[in-house]
């Protein structure tokens, strides 16, 4: 009782609010058929997203209410709102098989939310187990984008995509694959020279063709959780120095020693 009391931090729950107005309004988006602006809704609620968590930790105003609230928020923009965005735009014309893959990415969204709230503390910072819900939502959202400026996919191809690109999206997020959290990047500080060309290319690209970045970037993330360690193994094995080999005659006869 005395926690609340205490009051709450007002900076990072505003934020949070953002996050779940930005949900309600994609939602309400998705009622009046503009798919374009609830996808746009899903989107700007994710940089609330961000923006609430970083506030909190910079100004050292995390409590337990405060990942709650941000839980409840994220069920609602980055589960509810794609959800039902994902049916009413591609999978409507399937009836209850397009309805059971909207609710099995809802179902296994929230899933993955509850155990990341158990979760937290007791794992390292720097990865996530599952594929973010985010993450998630962000694939779908920057596809509605892309199909709408440049892909225009037919409606044979779209509910089969859709319905493959869902049931991946949910098995990754349950799944025990780990995530970068790209919480300890830091923009201070020196980095190495490649970043900064990475980083050039990317604004080009984004300043050219943002809706092909937003989707390369979303689904690169949901599948680097897979690639990712077994390509670094393979580098390590392909790229591993050999040990130094010792030449016989260097070493000296057994009970002899070069000291004199």
């Amino acid at each position: 009782m005395k926690d609340y009391r205490r009051g709450i931090y007002l900076v990072p729950n505003l934020l949070t609010t953002g996050n779940l107005f930005s949900g309600f309004y994609s939602l309400i988006s998705v009622f009046n058929a503009d798919y374009l602006r609830a996808a746009m809704a899903i989107l700007v609620a994710m940089a609330f997203d961000v923006l609430d968590g970083k506030s909190a930790r910079l100004t050292k105003t995390t409590s337990r209410f405060g990942v709650e609230y941000d839980s409840l928020a994220d069920l609602v923009s980055f589960g509810i709102a794609p959800g039902l965005l994902i049916y009413s735009w591609a999978l409507s014309t399937y009836g209850r098989v397009g309805w059971v893959a909207a609710f099995l990415f809802v179902a296994c969204g929230t899933l993955r939310l509850a155990r990341f709230n158990v979760q937290v503390g007791t794992i390292e910072s720097k990865h996530f187990v599952g594929l973010p819900i985010p993450a998630a939502a962000g694939v779908i959202a920057s596809l509605v984008v892309l199909d709408h400026h440049i892909l225009r996919m037919g409606t044979e191809i779209k509910p089969l995509l859709i319905l493959g690109l869902i049931y991946t999206l949910a098995f990754l997020m349950v799944s025990t694959f780990r995530y970068r959290s790209f919480k300890d990047f830091h923009l201070r500080g020196r980095k190495p020279f490649h970043v900064l060309v990475s980083a050039v290319l990317v604004l080009i690209i984004l300043a050219a063709e943002p809706q092909i970045l937003l989707f390369v970037l979303f689904a690169g993330y949901a599948l680097s959780g897979v690639i990712e360690r077994p390509l670094a193994a393979v580098f390590r094995k392909t790229f591993k120095r050999p040990a130094p080999t010792r030449n016989p005659s260097s070493v000296p006869p057994a009970g002899h020693s070069h000291n004199t």
